[in-house]
């Protein structure tokens, strides 16, 4: 019964908060779903007009308003254009929620979501077993991005080009540097500026599960620009996922589960400041969090505390490191261009210190594109489950790169950096992805 009753208020609570949508439009124009299909339902006007009938809805038709909602990118670009500031995002999450706690999860997700994510060991295991028979699966794409693609008799990702499991990774793992040995010591000859043995900021590393299994260089560069700029790093020996695709699911027990696990995690720790390398795990436990504790078991107190430390690497090198400038080397500069992740600037306003971190390193030139903060399209399960869109929206930004002439392209989201690589490699170009912590400390 308080289930029950806590569902109901849960729905009148998302159909009040549609309610305050007046239908003007202004997210027509940014909505990048709609752009391409120039469907009202894929609009967020024409999904909060849904969202104001969910009680007889969700009776009626619970899955067909379930599609509808996944035919979202989540980028965020509604909520800041919108002149009501309707928190769309929020809205759609707690909708999720609100039908999942009806429906129920099917029984896919529950073996990806409660018996795998949810578990950090567990699901890590996992990962390492498939890591170790992936190659049978697949082959290098042959460019420049380092993608892989499917072999011929796999029935799967054909149409994809994609990044291995981190151990087949020709850049190795992520384990943090020893500052004292002389392979890392290195590092600190790019600058003329001496290296501080006395660290003042102590920072924890949240690395997510994209870096964590994918893209471990970018750990690595995270733990360099750290130690580089005098900062002790420490980390958590398992940290969990954010929670951000247990949300996105509706699932709010894995999402609540990994909250717990990670508070308890990194609590246990001293630092002054959590970095994170990407953008929606710090756009997760900065407004994520706080946000669903309000409705759950969770300490909100803990959950806030936890928030105000968290903090984009970017902007962590920028305003709170020292961010020592990397001298420029007797060769020609690349250009590198910059992608703005859409939970990075329009979620979190973090657009400038990314590009100060490329700058930095002055072996480096910032080329912008054309429509640097427009969507790249890939959305997370968006992706998976509307990929032919994601792909119609994905070529265009990979046009905007090419526009730009340039050898890398940057983004401080790790998606990003798997989708824009998607269709830089598959157009044959001779492009490097990167994040701005990899440029910077290369």
């Amino acid at each position: 019964m308080a289930d029950l009753i806590k569902l109901i208020r849960l729905i009148r609570e998302i159909r009040d908060e549609a309610g305050t949508c007046k239908r003007c439009g202004s997210c027509q124009a940014v909505c990048p779903v709609y752009a391409q299909t120039g469907l009202e339902s894929d609009v967020a006007r024409g999904k909060l007009t849904l969202l104001e009938g969910l009680e007889q809805e969700m009776f009626k038709n619970p899955k067909g308003v379930l599609k509808r909602l996944d035919r979202c990118l989540s980028c965020g670009s509604c909520v800041v254009n919108c002149p009501r500031n309707v928190n769309v995002l929020e809205i759609f999450i707690k909708s999720r929620v609100a039908i999942m706690d009806f429906t129920g999860l099917s029984m896919v997700k529950k073996i990806i979501l409660r018996w795998g994510l949810s578990y950090p060991r567990r699901f890590d295991y996992f990962i390492k077993s498939v890591s170790l028979v992936q190659k049978l699966f697949m082959k290098p794409a042959g460019n420049k991005s380092g993608t892989f693609c499917v072999r011929q008799f796999f029935p799967f990702f054909r149409d994809r080009h994609f990044f291995p499991l981190a151990n087949l990774q020709k850049y190795g793992k992520a384990e943090p540097l020893n500052p004292s040995s002389e392979q890392n010591r290195s590092i600190f000859s790019k600058t003329s500026a001496p290296y501080n043995h006395k660290k003042e900021l102590k920072v924890a590393f949240f690395s997510g599960c994209v870096i964590r299994k994918l893209l471990p260089g970018i750990a690595r560069a995270s733990m360099d620009a750290l130690i580089f700029n005098n900062v002790k790093v420490v980390s958590s020996d398992r940290e969990g996922c954010c929670g951000f695709p247990a949300i996105m699911a509706g699932d709010r027990v894995t999402f609540n589960r990994l909250v717990q696990y990670n508070l308890a995690k990194f609590e246990s720790l001293k630092f002054d400041y959590l970095v994170t390398s990407c953008a929606t795990c710090t756009f997760a436990i900065k407004k994520i969090w706080p946000m669903m504790a309000k409705d759950s078991r969770i300490n909100l107190e803990r959950v806030v505390a936890l928030a105000e430390k968290t903090i984009d690497i970017n902007q962590f090198l920028v305003l709170k490191g020292e961010l020592k400038e990397i001298k420029k080397e007797d060769k020609e500069p690349v250009i590198v261009t910059y992608h703005d992740p859409c939970h990075l600037k329009k979620s979190l306003g973090i657009a400038k210190e990314p590009r100060k971190v490329i700058c930095a390193n002055k072996n480096y030139i910032l080329k912008e594109m054309e429509n640097a903060d427009r969507c790249c399209g890939f959305g997370g399960s968006f992706n998976l489950k509307n990929y032919s869109l994601s792909s119609r929206i994905g070529v265009e930004k990979q046009r905007d790169i090419r526009a730009t002439e340039c050898g890398i392209v940057a983004s401080g989201c790790p998606a990003c950096i798997m989708q824009i690589s998607d269709f830089v490699s598959k157009a044959q170009e001779e492009i490097i992805v990167k994040h701005p912590v990899e440029v910077y400390m290369s």
